[in-house]
This record gives structure tokens, sequence and C-alpha cells, in this order.
């Protein structure tokens, strides 16, 4: 059991540098989107590649979750249409602008972008085209990572930028370049992939930061509860019957 203590210490480590190096930029991302919450407006998370896939359904119709997200879940980028697939489609100029009208993003939204690497063409351009269109954007990513990328490799934006760099609030999640974070005896690479722990932690650290301030205001957060409970679907009757239309996924 001595890799599970290993890795176990590793996102310990991590974890504990979030809340100690980016609890000033969770609060930033929290207050924008409870401005959100309370003007009736929209949060979009949207994963843009990959395993970051995956953050658009941690924060969506989720027990103790937000209900006014906009989970932006674009098949071409999910691992189940394709895992080179999704390689090749998070690579594609131009294709972040058809997404985002998809989705109907609009001025005075929240965007958050998850991309741990931050540096293929959907993630870059999903920032830049939200800000274009009035959106605050919150990058969740790695600037360990992006920086760890040279210059002109085949998986980066042709402008070379970083998520980080083009964000308006940015969330680091420290988490080295590659992802994996173990060296073990007799094994080459490294094993045992970080971000997908360091990014539930994230969003759910916003969610809690988001609720918090809300409460503080004296509004109720608008909160799923789940419907595995009884009484989970009666109260969660309301929000779905207002937002089935508005929300994609619902």
């Amino acid at each position: 059991m001595e890799a599970v203590k290993a890795y176990h210490a590793e996102v310990t480590k991590i974890l504990s540098i979030i809340v100690s190096e980016e609890a000033e930029n969770i609060a930033k991302a929290a207050e924008v989107m409870a401005t959100c919450v309370e003007q009736g407006k929209l949060i979009h998370v949207f994963g843009t590649g990959g395993h970051s896939y995956m953050a658009g359904e941690e924060m969506f119709y989720r027990a103790g979750g937000l209900q006014p997200i906009n989970a932006i879940l674009d098949s071409g980028v999910s691992l189940g249409n394709g895992a080179r697939r999704s390689t090749f489609v998070e690579r594609t100029p131009g294709y972040a602008k058809a997404v985002l009208d998809a989705y109907g993003v609009a001025e005075g939204e929240a965007m958050i972008i998850v991309n741990v690497n931050g540096i293929n063409s959907l993630t870059i351009e999903s920032a830049e085209e939200s800000k274009k269109r009035g959106l605050t954007v919150i990058g969740v990513t790695s600037r360990e990572f992006s920086l760890g990328v040279p210059p002109n490799t085949p998986s980066r934006h042709p402008s070379n930028a970083n998520l980080f760099e083009v964000s308006d609030i940015v969330i680091d999640l420290h988490i080295p370049p590659g992802d994996a974070l173990l060296t073990l005896p007799g094994v080459r690479p490294r094993v045992a992939a970080g971000s997908t722990v360091a990014v539930a932690f994230v969003l759910n650290a916003l969610t809690a930061q988001t609720v918090s301030v809300l409460s503080a205001k004296g509004i109720e957060p608008p909160l799923w509860l789940s419907a595995n409970l009884p009484g989970g679907d009666e109260a969660n009757k309301e929000f779905l019957s207002r937002n089935i239309s508005r929300i994609k996924h619902l």
C-alpha cells in the first residue's frame, strides 16, 4: 500500500496548496457567480477536452450543487465518442464559436473553463470568444503544466497562448506537466493523475463559497436536492419547470 499512501500524500499536498494560494481567486470567482445567481443569470461550465469534460458533469444537476448551472457537454470532446477524436476536435481552430452559439451563452453571465494544460485551440478560443460576448471568464488550469509545454507543440493553439493568460480570473490547480504525480521504483513514466481530484475540489469549493456569499446577503441559494431522497423530486420540480428550455441538458 505504499503507492496508495504516496498518492494520498501528493494529492493532499496539492489541495493544501490550492487552499493556501488560491483562496483569493476562489473568493473573486464566487462573487461573480453569486452575482449571476442573484440576477437570474446562468453560470456556464466547459471542460474543453478529454478528461476535463467531466468538469461540466461535476457541477451540473448535482445534489448540493447550484441549480443555474449550464454544463457545456459537447459530444465532440467527449471520450465517449472516441479518445483520438476528442484530441483532434479540441485542436480544431474555429470550433469554439459554434459550441458557444449552440449553448446560448449571453452577456453578463459567467463562463468557467476547465482545462489542466490550458493550451489547445478549443480552450483558448472558448475563453476569447466568451470575453467578446461579455461573459466573465474563470479559468481553472495549471500554470506549471502550461508553461511546461514548449511553443509550437501540435497540442497548442496557433497563438501559443495559455488559458491563465486569457482568463479574467484564474484558479491554479498546481498540477505538474503531464498530470501524473508519482514516480514509482522501476517505472520510468510517472503514474496516477491528479487533475480530476484537484478540479473536483476547486469546483465544489466554488459552489460552497458562492452559497456562502448568497446566504450572507440574505438570498436563499438555489440548490439541487438529491432525487434519491424523499421529497427530492418535489423540491427540484419548480426550477426544472422554469428552466428546462433555457438549460440545454435539463
